[in-house]
């Protein structure tokens, strides 16, 4: 791909853009919305060969390549411009989504062959909604798209190649790498949980992140139950086996928190009826309040619903240690728990911290920073500062002159964003606030190259916008909290109606038909039946 940003000429931002006014920026976004339905219309009405045919010419790009250890990996190359997309999550598969496969081979290596609507993941750690009712595989998410299933372990930036390597291995234990010679690099590949250093976590924790996670969870949980039902059980055993803690106060931390309660309360209660004396659920919060991106009329009523549904908030300790049995604090006192839940934060993923110590415009903002901490600098545009062609979305970027949330909105947004931009044949250039524009080639009869034929140059100046439309979080007993934002404008909602808001919002915002049906059959059944206690 010809690159025209290197033109001195070539438009480049001085400063930061400033911020767009909202009538504006939704009308855009709209505008934009029905150009991708348009495209995603067209993609379905085309039939299974032209598919086939698609992936054919991938196949036959492959060739061996020496990788100067002794191996020999594979290298993909493709006759269209190669726009590798690292990830499968938010970011990701919203680009997926949007990018037109006609003009380009996009390849998307992840080491999950699916896309999980993580929002929800509470409620399938104890059975509100199925696991799989989340779960949408990146081969349905764009069909003419090569999914790979294998880990991105090292990226030249110069040399615009990817080393990757199989997520599965062979019964002998070989897992086969390859290499991926890309145009456009997309990197989202999210971020990883943080321990903030604290010893054992990683051990004897529970995440909130993938749906293994959750699946572990729903297990222990039930078998803690089972357990405390023993004869011969001792009432110091059953209690530490019934107290379940959450470390953390943010979203995650609170929903899981408020629909465990839920759960305790709704279907526990009814065949346990004998340990529920016994249960505890206790949030611990290293801040003096919980929900600390919503305001202080949100949080206190967080606060107040948790008081009356019988859940412990403790504010202002930190953990310091998690042994087998016991939480530590900072004061020294110690608590006993049976599960333990870790949702406080996210820490860069070893393949950000690589990309990021290449480029010296990403070392000198990293400079006396915690490694752990990285996120790779992106400009305007969502380029990389200091790398040629190469796009950073989601949790593992942060934008330089206007940093956002790490939150799905965000990164849903900027993988729509970045696809529009690549589909209309703007090649990304090098990244930096100062650097020129994307650009493309087109046919001009007033301008003439050197070499006779008719060109001109255009240049993309629409850089990304975030369009906040709020935030929520379910707290229990069929009661939410919801931030809703217009602009300057913010609006609180509570209780029940927020809670019928926030159902709303979250099938709304599902990935497919498929997902929305799924999820509100899995919302009647519950409500019916009750959740189901089986441990398996």
């Amino acid at each position: 791909m010809a690159n025209c940003s290197e033109n001195p000429e070539a438009p480049a931002f001085t400063e930061w853009p400033a911020e767009k006014e909202f009538g504006e920026t939704i009308k855009g976004k709209l505008g934009d919305t029905l150009g991708d339905i348009q495209l995603i219309f067209k993609r379905t009405l085309k039939k299974l060969p032209n598919r086939n045919r698609m992936k054919a010419q991938i196949r036959k790009g492959m060739k061996r390549a020496s990788n100067g250890d002794g191996t020999s990996p594979i290298s993909l190359q493709s006759d269209k411009p190669i726009v590798l997309v690292l990830g499968s999550g938010w970011a990701a598969h919203s680009l997926i989504k949007v990018v037109d496969t006609d003009k380009y081979d996009v390849v998307c290596v992840s080491p999950r062959n699916h896309f999980v609507f993580t929002p929800m993941l509470p409620s399938s750690a104890i059975g509100t909604v199925e696991f799989r009712s989340l779960l949408e595989p990146i081969r349905i998410s764009n069909p003419f798209i090569t999914y790979l299933e294998a880990e991105c372990t090292e990226i030249d930036v110069e040399k615009k190649m990817a080393l990757c390597r199989a997520q599965i291995s062979y019964e002998d234990g070989r897992r086969p790498q390859f290499e991926v010679i890309y145009d456009i690099m997309v990197c989202a590949v999210g971020e990883t949980t943080a321990t903030f250093g604290v010893p054992g976590v990683m051990e004897h924790c529970y995440f909130m992140k993938e749906v293994t996670d959750t699946v572990g969870l729903r297990r222990r949980i039930g078998e803690s139950f089972e357990l405390a039902a023993l004869p011969g059980t001792t009432e110091e055993d059953r209690r530490k086996a019934l107290h379940f803690c959450v470390v953390g106060g943010g979203p995650t931390g609170v929903e899981f928190a408020g629909t465990l309660r839920d759960f305790v309360r709704g279907d526990l209660s009814r065949k346990y009826p004998e340990l529920m004396a016994d249960v505890q659920v206790t949030l611990l919060q290293s801040g003096q309040t919980i929900l600390t991106t919503f305001t202080g009329n949100l949080q206190n009523r967080a606060l107040e619903t948790f008081r009356k549904t019988g859940v412990n908030v403790r504010l202002g300790v930190r953990v310091t240690e998690i042994t087998e049995s016991e939480i530590v604090l900072n004061d020294e006192e110690r608590i006993e728990y049976g599960i333990c839940v870790w949702s406080t934060g996210n820490a860069a993923r070893p393949i950000v911290q690589a990309i990021s110590a290449q480029i010296p415009e990403q070392r000198a903002t990293m400079e006396g920073r915690n490694p752990a901490t990285t996120k790779l600098a992106v400009d305007p545009f969502l380029r990389i500062d200091g790398a040629m062609d190469a796009i950073a979305l989601g949790d593992c970027s942060r934008m330089t002159g206007g940093p956002l949330p790490a939150t799905a909105q965000v990164a849903g947004q900027q993988g729509a964003y970045v696809a529009r931009m690549i589909n209309r044949g703007y090649i990304p250039g090098r990244g930096g606030l100062t650097a020129p524009f994307p650009c493309r080639r087109v046919e001009a009869s007033s301008i003439s190259s050197q070499d006779g034929a008719t060109v001109d140059e255009k240049y993309f100046s629409k850089n990304f916008q975030f369009l906040s439309l709020g935030a929520m979080a379910y707290i229990g007993s069929d009661k939410a909290v919801t931030q809703l934002e217009a602009g300057k404008a913010m609006f609180d909602i509570a209780g029940y109606i927020s809670f019928l808001l926030w159902r709303s919002v979250y099938v709304t915002k599902q990935v497919s038909t498929r997902n929305r049906v799924l999820i509100l059959f899995d919302w009647m059944k519950t409500r019916i039946f009750g959740r189901d206690l089986s441990v398996f």
